[in-house]
């Protein structure tokens, strides 16, 4: 029997990583030895129980163990907290709630892109590339914490390069630390430009120089505001970086040029675009059908290829009329997190994270799906859980008591043990958060379950999210079609496009990367939202597709179709 139902377990577990219901696949089993008939002890283990003993549970040696029923109490509470919070996170996506909410979420993106300043920001990339750019080309990433510069070889779609189209044939890596992120104004784009120099001495000529003038695009995690392809004003950078100081309003690409003539660098910055829209291009060089770019790491986003008269036009700005006569489609960096507002099922949970929040209602989808705050959440529901039901011994660890102390990392490493006795997670959660109370194989399972319902919760808002920019789309197309403006959509590329069978949507992150089962369970939900929706074409779907090195094969995807489009 023991090894049965060993067997068994494993087997419930693994259906949860596969999205399968919780409480009826986890929680139930371990409920099921409490209120269900036992059978009566053998003759040997009789001799040693009292003919009075609670009926039990068997344990992981085959012996049925005494459950008090305290214990029994206690069980049950954790089974009834499980079910409310169940009942909470994923009540309202239940049946049709998926779908309305992603039909809510259409209707903000479409109200935000006629005049909202802050969102839904089309960039002057007004054309995917062809797949048929080659060469070599200069990339530059700049995040948070580290500077990569990399030469991305682009060899087009054929038969003699399949799975080496777009590649990073060198690259180095320089970490920003406080030092860095300490210089003022000039001196830290010096620093910068010193680093493209260091990373091309392999590529100089035998003289030390390097080749004539030498094109380069930029992946800038900061805000600008961009002004054309290649340029944009710099506003305050934050994260610690000082770099802005004196040179707010500056534009960035005129600034980064004069740092790389100071270094007798003659590079040309022909392309500033962000970490969505690089994702997206990188991908779409490879998959001709790639129309949304997803991040979901720290924080979210998505990138959308959307009809141009979709959009308000105090959002382009001052851009030249030759710019309007080319594009019929755009880039838009949605700043997806900012939405949700009103719409979202907001839990006891999520408003203890907001309460503390010091902005909170600036980002409201992205405290509910980023890798930010989902910790958090599962913080909130433990510490209740604790105080109410006894688990975890009924002891609240003290480091549990402080803001973000349980990681989404760690929730993540929690979700995927599934093991029987959970001794990887109970070791991580005892060094994490030492408590009188050892964890048990039990306390850990509730957690898990907790986790699980969190990370679900985030996926299914991750696919309403793509399946309504996927919809509004299509619904702009087809408006395109019925216009008589310059930027409309010619009918024949229209019915191209509305008979895409298969959209991708290419991906970068850690969340969605690297969570256990977070891919597959987006792509589920993201599969019935399009089978219930039916605004595309029958049998149509939206495939999630990595973009591994996103930024940097991006960046050398978009200076590889602007190099093409000005010869």
């Amino acid at each position: 029997m023991s090894s049965f139902r060993k067997s068994l377990l494993a087997a419930i577990l693994k259906h949860l990583l596969r999205g399968k219901s919780l409480i009826q696949s986890v929680f139930a089993f371990w409920i099921s030895p409490l209120s269900s008939p036992q059978k009566a002890p053998s003759s040997t283990q009789s001799s040693t129980q009292s003919s009075t003993a609670t009926p039990g549970a068997v344990d992981g040696t085959g012996q049925t163990t005494t459950i008090p029923p305290a214990v029994r109490s206690s069980r049950t509470a954790r089974g009834d907290f499980l079910r409310e919070a169940e009942a909470l996170l994923l009540g309202p996506l239940a049946g049709d709630g998926l779908l309305r909410l992603s039909r809510a979420l259409k209707a903000q993106f479409r109200e935000r892109l006629q005049s909202d300043p802050a969102c839904m920001l089309p960039s002057y990339n007004h054309r995917l590339p062809r797949g048929h750019e080659t060469g070599r080309y200069l990339a530059v990433d700049v995040g948070g914490s580290t500077l990569r510069v990399a030469l991305v070889e682009l060899r087009g779609q054929g038969e003699d390069v399949r799975g080496r189209e777009s590649e990073i044939v060198s690259m180095k890596s320089y970490p920003i630390g406080m030092d860095v992120k300490s210089l003022r104004g000039v001196a830290f784009f010096d620093w910068m430009a010193a680093r493209i120099v260091e990373t091309l001495e392999k590529e100089s000529r035998p003289n030390g120089s390097v080749a004539s003038v030498l094109p380069m695009a930029l992946a800038w995690s900061f805000p600008i505001e961009q002004t054309s392809l290649r340029g944009g004003l710099i506003h305050d950078m934050g994260k610690g970086f000082r770099a802005a100081d004196g040179l707010v309003g500056e534009d960035l690409g005129a600034v980064i040029e004069a740092a790389c003539r100071r270094s007798a660098l003659p590079a040309e910055l022909c392309v500033i675009l962000n970490d969505g829209n690089a994702t997206l291009l990188s991908c779409a060089y490879l998959h001709n059908s790639t129309r949304f770019g997803l991040i979901l790491g720290t924080g979210v986003n998505i990138a959308a290829y959307l009809p141009v008269p979709l959009i308000g036009s105090t959002k382009f700005g001052d851009r030249p009329k030759e710019w309007f006569d080319e594009a019929r489609s755009v880039i838009v960096n949605t700043e997806l997190g900012m939405f949700g507002k009103d719409i979202l099922p907001v839990t006891r949970w999520d408003a203890l994270l907001k309460k503390g929040h010091s902005r909170p209602d600036f980002q409201p989808l992205e405290q509910m799906v980023g890798g930010m705050y989902l910790g958090e959440i599962a913080r909130f529901a433990l510490l209740e859980a604790i105080r109410t039901t006894g688990v975890f011994g009924g002891i609240v660890p003290e480091s549990l008591n402080s803001p973000y102390s349980f990681g989404t990392e760690t929730m993540s490493l929690i979700e995927g043990d599934v093991s029987l006795t959970m001794e990887k997670s109970i070791s991580l959660f005892s060094k994490l958060h030492p408590s009188p109370h050892i964890p048990t194989a039990l306390d850990m399972a509730f957690l898990r379950d907790i986790c699980a319902l969190i990370s679900r919760r985030s996926a299914a808002i991750v696919a309403a999210s793509l399946h309504a920019v996927w919809e509004l789309r299509l619904e702009g197309i087809r408006e395109s079609m019925a216009s008589s403006e310059s930027s409309a959509i010619s009918t024949a590329e229209a019915e191209k496009e509305v008979a895409l069978e298969r959209t991708m949507v290419s991906f970068n992150g850690s969340v969605i990367e690297s969570y256990p089962g977070y891919r597959a369970m987006c792509q589920q939900f993201v599969d019935e939202l399009v089978a219930a929706g039916g605004d595309g074409k029958p049998g149509a779907r939206i495939d999630l597709v990595p973009a591994k090195e996103s930024s940097l094969l991006g960046a050398g995807v978009a200076l590889a179709a602007a190099v093409s489009e000005a010869a």
